[in-house]
């Protein structure tokens, strides 16, 4: 599947960095991580640093899928509000969930100081209600995550004006997010891990999947023979097609970066900004540049998508505009991508019984990079024979 197109961003400024063999022949591994991308690269670094013996397979350049097209926000509030994620799943499980969210920001944090890589930084988060209907959700929202301790304001409409500039009724504004580039981070990993025996193969498409009672073989295009004990998928969105049950609803998002401003534009903090409405709108900023998502449309076919990109970057340069009349922001840069939601807003981690000696890292909707740093910890777990106490949350069979 065709998981971004137009110019990302990432892609453009660092290229390809670095460059990995193509396997071009029969392979044995005791762990093979199936995906290239940031959740194969997090999944591959915590497999090296249990004493894993593992390699990763990628059909595509390293990074060329959905992670490239990553506006890589690290957020612990999920796409599914607290209270209604509490709604479905009872609020102890919501609580668990945020919390998980909020922790594995403070890991990525340290494994990024670890390998030392340094794009990442810590943020805060303006959640802001779209329209006066939805100040009960963001009253509601401070209520429950101040409860569940998360260090949480909420700023009402004099309090925006002052501190942003722009007229919303009110907003959360919270203390546990952060920025990254995912595109770099993943090269950084696995650079950092193949340092410690971690094999990397990319431009190595795998055309058949068999999994045996004690063992999985897959075959690639060019009829090598790929042998392993356990066999984690990682492949993001096109997982879906070895699944039997329905868990995901694709969708296309699209993304635009302007030039660079001088002097930069900031706003409070230089935090992330996002909203209640769906599709929300989502801003960061890139050095001196802007990045400003959203729009999003339901997943046909990549054309569709594609033909989209011109009319919603159009859009979202006014959605930007309207926020702020005085920004100076001119579009260099357009991209889609697709992503997928799920019922509860809570990614598919773990063992999926129809396919024998399988893991499975399903990182669906906006916290894809949240999501898989807690996978690579409840699977490295899981294959050491360990139960992990967040296992039953993202569960196949919740």
């Amino acid at each position: 599947m065709n998981l971004q197109s137009g110019y990302p961003y990432w892609l453009i400024s660092a290229g390809l960095p670095y460059s990995y063999p193509k396997l071009q022949k029969d392979y044995r591994k005791d762990v093979v991580v199936l995906g290239g991308g940031i959740s194969g690269a997090l999944i591959a670094h915590a497999f090296c640093e249990a004493g894993i013996d593992c390699a990763v397979i990628d059909g595509r350049s390293i990074g060329l899928g959905s992670t490239c097209a990553s506006t890589s926000l690290l957020q612990y509030q999920i796409d599914e509000p607290l209270q209604q994620l509490a709604e479905k799943r009872g609020l102890k499980v919501a609580e668990r969930a945020y919390a998980a969210c909020a922790a594995s920001i403070d890991s990525l944090q340290a494994i990024a100081k670890t390998i030392k890589y340094k794009e990442l930084e810590r943020k805060k988060t303006l959640f802001f209600a779209s329209s006066k209907k939805d100040t009960a959700i963001i009253n509601k929202e401070y209520e429950l995550h101040k409860a569940a301790g998360f260090k949480v304001e909420k700023l009402e409409s004099g309090d925006i004006k002052k501190l942003f500039g722009f007229d919303k009724p009110n907003a959360l504004y919270s203390n546990h997010s952060a920025v990254t580039n995912a595109y770099t981070f993943t090269h950084a990993l696995l650079q950092h891990n193949l340092k410690k025996g971690l094999e990397v193969f990319d431009r190595t498409k795998v055309v058949d999947i068999t999994h045996h009672q004690r063992s999985v073989q897959l075959v690639t295009e060019e009829r090598c023979t790929i042998t392993c004990r356990y066999l984690v998928y990682a492949t993001g969105y096109e997982v879906v097609n070895h699944i039997r049950k329905h868990v995901v609803d694709l969708q296309s998002t699209f993304a635009v970066i302007s030039e660079q401003m001088e002097p930069a534009f900031k706003w409070h903090d230089d935090c992330l900004i996002w909203e209640t409405k769906t599709p929300y709108l989502y801003m960061r900023s890139v050095g001196n540049r802007i990045l400003v998502g959203g729009r999003d449309e339901e997943f046909s076919n990549p054309a569709k998508r594609d033909a989209l990109i011109k009319r919603k970057s159009a859009l979202l340069e006014q959605d930007v505009k309207k926020l702020f009349p005085g920004m100076p922001f001119k579009p260099e840069f357009r991209w889609a991508g697709t992503f997928g939601s799920t019922k509860d807003g809570l990614p598919y981690i773990g063992k999926y019984k129809p396919l024998s000696n399988s893991f499975f890292a399903l990182g669906f909707g906006g916290n894809g990079i949240t999501f898989s740093a807690i996978a690579a910890e409840i699977i490295a777990q899981q294959i050491l024979g360990k139960k992990h106490p967040d296992i039953d949350l993202y569960s196949f069979d919740r």
